[in-house]
């Protein structure tokens, strides 16, 4: 890259401290998306709700076997 050249000439002190501040500057990074529901907490629920279909299933069909032997 060619050098550019500044009306101003840079002047280092003979004598004395350089000193240099830095400002610090909030650096922004792109949000993570976190779930809402843990994994193991989905588990959870899925198993919670096959057991509920299960035992509706199961109270259906013990349902259907009473029924018959009330008609006879």
């Amino acid at each position: 890259m060619p050098e550019v050249k500044s009306m101003f000439r840079e002047v280092l002190p003979k004598q004395g401290q350089l000193s240099v501040e830095d400002v610090p500057t909030m650096v922004l990074c792109k949000p993570k998306l976190l779930p809402l529901k843990s994994v193991t907490l989905e588990k959870l629920e899925k198993m919670q709700q096959e057991a509920q279909e299960l035992i509706k299933q199961q109270e259906l069909a013990l349902k259907e076997q009473q029924q018959p032997e009330k008609a006879e």
